[in-house]
């Protein structure tokens, strides 16, 4: 039970929502893709996105997205069907996702740095019929069709859309620096551009409601085979209006700019950058490689105002030389998400920066923001926050699942709103096991204070049983990043005779410093329960990390058994 002065269902964190954000909204009917031709018609001379300098405008977007959706239909595709696409932060990702959704299909995203063995698996789980993908994985894709429910492949390339005079120079050193590759010479293989060309703006109408499905997104296959997310046409516009009444900066037809840097086949790259973006009428800044150099070059650039971001692009740019002469004042909102953010990063951005950085949480699962700091409200470092419109929380007994627990003690955090999943594509067991009730349960261990704020401790399978006492992995991460030598940190459990797990760090230094494992450890004294001190540490140049950013502790935990 909770405490007797709060209640879950009290929602305390009410109180704390800036004076403008509404407790619930009253929601429009209309989809994503109604969205996009109403913001066209208001706005339709500002640019859409913008890619290494060439921009498009939103006219111009929509006539390139209704010309790829007469494309698709002509090939057979209909409502329902799903459509895979394998690519970077491009102009023809933005444009293939929203021709997908205009013709009532479904898009599924896919991560171009997956192997093979991944890609076949998303490719035949989903029954994709066409892709459309990247002219670097081509070949590779064409090999792998027979195999898989794919029958068309459609191919663009980093040059199709460059401004003068690169584009005229791409040609020139493109396949020597690996930036292009020949398109392989086989059956209903099309190149994107003769595509675009080739199709009049008139796709089919198509009636979409929002139960339909609108993508499969898939998970990041942290827990196994990965599984596809079923996210309805509902829960992305939805979540499109609770973003923009959560923040109260977000005005539709302003001139910002926003950062498209997370990457689009993840849910928070999609939701807070592009489609954010994209229903408010802003310019989209792509980034195909967001590493901390491209990153600063893009900020000195192009001034965006609003940045979505995840840790590791955070440290990344903290670190990066370029740091000292990239001034970022132009950003109104930083926020940060995917991952924990250690406390003693978000102190540093702050002090270099002068922008504070929002923490926030999500999951594929729910569209995927639950939680967030306020912008101009109450900021608890280390919180991710408090539950945005429309959506319930609470904290549970990890041993049965439904027992509230009191105020501050951990227990896994459940969810339930307009952005939780329709379920798991063709895995009604999975589903079954992760919706209860309508509630989401999420496997994470967090608690929330008598504000109605919450925090993630770890997520359940991350726990450490050392001796009996739970130990957190995060809580030991926290400390290593306030040492000031180093950069990354990730602790995980290993076996121990007595005690049944024992606690080792991994640990990257900054560049140019030593430290020795007693050094280090010696640093935790005082500051961890003796129970909870790391007995070993373990020096790496880098940690394995997901396409995201987010640092795989399973990774590591793997390594050690």
């Amino acid at each position: 039970m909770l405490s007797a002065n709060v209640t879950y269902t009290d929602k305390p964190w009410l109180k704390h929502y800036e004076k403008d954000v509404p407790h619930s909204i009253n929601y429009e009917n209309s989809s994503l893709p109604d969205k996009l031709d109403m913001t066209a018609l208001k706005f339709p001379e500002k640019p859409a996105l913008i890619f290494m300098g060439y921009k498009i405008s939103y006219r111009d977007l929509i006539a390139m997205r209704d010309r790829f959706a007469t494309c698709l239909a002509d090939l057979g595709v209909q409502k329902g069907d799903r459509v895979a696409i394998l690519l970077p932060n491009t102009i023809p990702c933005v444009v293939a996702y929203c021709a997908i959704l205009k013709i009532g299909a479904i898009v599924v995203m896919n991560n171009p740095l997956y192997t093979d063995r991944e890609l076949e698996h998303q490719f035949n789980d989903s029954g994709a019929k066409v892709l459309v993908t990247l002219d670097l994985l081509s070949a590779r894709m064409v090999k792998l069709r027979p195999s898989t429910s794919i029958k068309e492949i459609i191919v663009t390339s980093i040059g199709d859309y460059l401004p003068f005079p690169k584009n005229l120079l791409f040609p020139l050193v493109a396949k020597k620096k690996r930036l292009a590759a020949d398109i392989p010479q086989a059956e209903s293989v099309f190149a994107w551009k003769d595509m675009i060309a080739k199709y009049p703006a008139n796709p089919p109408r198509v009636a979409i409601t929002h139960d339909d499905i609108a993508m499969l997104q898939y998970t990041g296959g942290t827990t196994g085979v990965s599984k596809g997310v079923m996210l309805s046409h509902g829960n992305l516009a939805k979540q499109y209006q609770v973003l923009k009444a959560w923040n109260t900066m977000v005005k539709e037809g302003d001139n910002e700019v926003m950062l498209g840097a997370l990457p689009f086949f993840h849910i928070f790259g999609i939701s807070c950058s592009m489609n954010l973006a994209l229903c408010a009428g802003w310019a989209l800044v792509l980034v195909p490689k967001p590493q901390p150099m491209e990153l600063l070059e893009t900020m000195r650039k192009f001034k965006p105002t609003f940045a979505p971001l995840v840790p590791t692009m955070l440290i990344g740019m903290l670190n990066h030389p370029d740091m000292a002469k990239t001034d970022i004042s132009c950003i109104k909102g930083c926020f940060s998400g995917s991952a924990p953010l250690p406390v003693e990063v978000m102190k540093t951005f702050a002090e270099k920066t002068g922008t504070n950085i929002s923490e926030g949480f999500g999951m594929t699962e729910s569209s995927p923001v639950t939680h967030s700091n306020p912008f101009s409200g109450l900021r608890k470092v280390g919180s991710i926050g408090i539950p945005v419109p429309d959506t319930e929380c609470r904290i549970v007994s990890l041993e049965d699942g439904e027992t509230d627990m009191k105020v501050g003690e951990p227990g896994e955090l459940v969810i339930r709103g307009p952005q939780v999943m329709q379920g798991y594509w063709n895995r009604e067991d999975a589903t079954r096991d992760t919706v209860k009730n309508g509630w989401l349960y999420t496997g994470d261990i967090a608690k929330m204070d008598e504000d109605g704020y919450f925090y993630i401790v770890d997520r359940k399978k991350d726990m450490i049983i050392s001796g009996g006492y739970n130990v957190y992995p995060r809580d030991i991460d926290e400390v290593f990043y306030e040492h000031p030598k180093v950069e990354e940190a990730c602790a995980i459990g290993i076996p121990h005779e007595t005690r049944g797990e024992q606690v080792k760090v991994f640990v990257v230094l900054k560049a140019g410093q030593t430290a020795t494992e007693q050094e280090l450890i010696d640093f935790c004294k005082d500051k961890l329960a003796r129970y909870k001190l790391p007995t070993s540490i373990e020096f790496r140049d880098q940690l394995p990390k997901s396409t995201v950013g987010k640092i795989l502790r399973k990774e590591l935990r793997k390594e050690k058994e």
